[in-house]
């Protein structure tokens, strides 16, 4: 894998295609990322070779898939920087894994006239489960606002943010504006009140370094298909002490200690929370994305979109009837950018880029609230990954540009 950015385009047999006769240039990153043939390869292998089930099994194929299972896990915890390995559990996705802790540990601790601490621009996914928990447990909802610029208000944050506040679940970086929020003092504020910090990762994950250690989170949730692995599998970071007082989420195979008729015991962490037959070729293919993004430097890809921000924001904010949400400052992005065209649906627009062959995302982006917040309905957004090009960015700016030319003339 070299390490000039954009000669990975070589791993990505996806990208190397046509849409409506144009070059594609996929920006719709923060939906899902393409997978390099190296995670492809690792899922051939696993299908091919070492198919079947983990745990238990004595025989040759059960021992070499449990070992590259449980391998898999290993290169998350040392990727995050966990304590120890049992604090990584596999989930679904970064959706499954929060609703794990509201099911679990908010369950057993959030109590009428409690409070749960969010923000206005939180994905669904971070929102719902505190949003029914809370009425459930006759708690109190409260929502962070942003700054004028789309950052988020610290000093609403410690506003918010009180002694009778049990739980303070926050994005690491929003999938709408790219935002990235200040986790380490959200989770230093948290603390000071008695209150657990759960962070929502699924935007930060794969486009930053982050150590779970160093950020002090208790709870830390992301998904596999962003990062370059394979869909149905994600991850929860839970500190060990916490995930040991937590009741399991699920009950049947695979999670049991012991079984007699009328009663049962559970089994040791990470284990305890993985009931089930589990998608154990999607660990194997995440810790195959894994691989290829720790050889790549977290560092290195940062700087990669950072710089590819910096070279389009500036041209995007300048460019006469386009809107852009969120900072204005490529260092407090990620690679996600939210727009809308004047007098234009995010739809028409998003529609009118792949007739150019760019794929964007236009909608509400499952950040309803924030929407409400911002005066919009939805919004057309472009987000950028390792494998994009600043001709990829060019390409944007020339089919907004023409796309604003078509609807306002008629022609291009």
């Amino acid at each position: 894998m070299a390490s000039n950015f954009e000669a990975l385009h070589a791993d990505f047999p996806i990208l190397d295609q046509t849409v409506n006769d144009e070059r594609l240039v996929y920006l719709d990153n923060a939906a899902t990322a393409q997978r390099p043939n190296q995670v492809v390869q690792a899922l051939v292998d696993f299908y091919q070779h070492d198919n079947a089930n983990v745990h238990r099994g004595v025989h040759t194929l059960a021992e070499r898939a449990t070992a590259d299972y449980e391998a898999a896990r290993g290169k998350v915890k040392t990727f995050i920087n966990a304590a120890d390995t049992v604090e990584i559990i596999f989930t679904k996705g970064t959706t499954d894994g929060l609703n794990l802790i509201a099911s679990t540990y908010g369950e057993a601790n959030v109590n009428a006239g409690d409070e749960i601490v969010i923000s206005i621009m939180e994905h669904h996914s971070n929102l719902i489960p505190w949003q029914q928990l809370a009425i459930k447990k006759h708690a109190t909802l409260k929502f962070i606002g942003l700054t004028a610029d789309g950052e988020l208000d610290m000093a609403d944050a410690a506003a918010k943010i009180t002694d009778h506040t049990k739980i303070v679940a926050i994005a690491h970086a929003s999938n709408v504006m790219g935002t990235v929020t200040p986790i380490k003092e959200l989770a230093e504020l948290a603390h000071q009140h008695g209150a657990v910090m759960v962070a929502d990762g699924a935007q930060a994950v794969p486009h930053m370094p982050v150590d779970v250690q160093d950020l002090d989170v208790d709870f830390y949730a992301f998904s596999g298909h962003k990062m370059l692995g394979p869909t149905g599998i994600g991850i929860l970071y839970g500190r060990k002490a916490l995930l040991q007082a937590m009741p399991p989420y699920q009950y049947g195979g695979e999670m049991i200690g012991f079984v007699h008729q009328q009663s049962s015991t559970w089994a040791e962490l990470p284990w305890k929370f993985e009931a089930g037959t589990q998608n154990i070729a999607g660990a194997i293919g995440l810790g195959a994305a894994v691989d290829y993004l720790t050889k790549l430097g977290m560092v290195n890809v940062q700087k990669h979109e950072q710089e590819l921000v910096a070279y389009l924001l500036p041209k995007l904010i300048a460019m006469p009837g386009i809107t852009v949400y969120g900072p204005q400052d490529p260092a407090k992005h990620t690679g996600v950018l939210a727009f809308n065209l004047e007098n234009l649906h995010p739809h028409d627009v998003a529609t009118a880029l792949d007739m150019e062959g760019i794929a964007v995302r236009a909608g509400h982006h499952c950040a309803q609230p924030l929407m409400e917040a911002l005066g919009l309905v939805a919004t057309a957004r472009a987000s950028f990954y390792i494998y994009n090009t600043q001709a990829d960015a060019d390409q944007l700016l020339t089919s907004l540009q023409a796309t604003k030319e078509f609807f306002n003339h008629g022609t291009i």
